[in-house]
C-alpha cells in the first residue's frame, strides 16, 4: 500500500514539472470582447493552390464572446469553418501611426466553397504525358508558373478564350 502511495505521489510530482515546463514560455492573453483582430491562417485549409503563398494574417475579425480560454469570432459568411480559436492564433490590430499607409484589405477569403478564378491571357499549351495542359496568366495575380490539366475545371468557362488562343497559336499543341 505504501508503495501505490509513493507512485502516486511521485506521478504527480512529475506532472506538474511537466506542466510548469510546459507553460515555461506561454503567457495569458485576455482580449476584450468587440476588439478587432488578425487571425493567423495557421490551422486553415483556404482554396489558395500553395499554403506559403496565403496571407500569414487572414482579414481582421470581431470577438463577439470569451468561451471557457477561448475566443469566438465573428467570421465571413463564406467561411464555413469552427468559429471559436486559442488567443495565441489572433494578432491585436494595432491604429497605424503612419496615417498616409493604408493597406490594401485583402479579398474575402473563401474556404470549402469554390472560387472562380478570371483567366486573363492563356500563355502556352502542351502535352504532358497523356495529359494536355495550358499555362496561364491569372487577372491581377503575378506569373504563375504551373501548368493546369485542360480537363479540370479551371477552364470550364474559358472556351472561347481557349478557341481564340488556338487560332492565334495554330502550330501550339491541341
Amino acid at each position: 500500500m505504501t508503495t501505490l502511495i509513493f507512485v502516486c505521489e511521485a506521478l504527480i510530482k512529475t506532472q506538474e514539472q511537466m506542466m510548469n515546463q510546459a507553460n515555461k514560455h506561454r503567457k495569458k492573453i485576455n482580449y476584450k470582447i468587440k476588439s478587432k483582430m488578425f487571425l493567423n491562417e495557421r490551422n486553415i485549409i483556404t482554396a489558395r493552390l500553395f499554403k506559403k503563398l496565403n496571407d500569414k494574417m487572414l482579414n481582421s475579425f470581431q470577438i463577439i464572446d470569451l468561451v471557457n480560454s477561448f475566443y469566438k469570432l465573428k467570421l465571413f459568411k463564406t467561411m464555413h469553418i469552427h468559429d471559436v480559436f486559442h488567443s495565441e492564433l489572433f494578432r491585436l490590430i494595432v491604429n497605424d501611426s503612419l496615417s498616409d499607409q493604408k493597406n490594401e484589405s485583402s479579398r474575402s477569403i473563401v474556404i470549402n466553397d469554390e472560387d472562380e478564378w478570371e483567366i486573363n491571357d492563356i500563355l502556352n499549351s502542351r502535352w504532358y504525358w497523356r495529359w494536355f495542359q495550358y499555362r496561364v496568366k491569372w487577372k491581377s495575380y503575378d506569373n504563375d508558373l504551373n501548368w493546369y490539366n485542360a480537363d479540370d475545371d479551371e477552364f470550364m468557362n474559358a472556351q472561347e478564350m481557349i478557341d481564340d488562343f488556338h487560332i492565334k497559336y495554330s502550330r501550339k499543341a491541341h
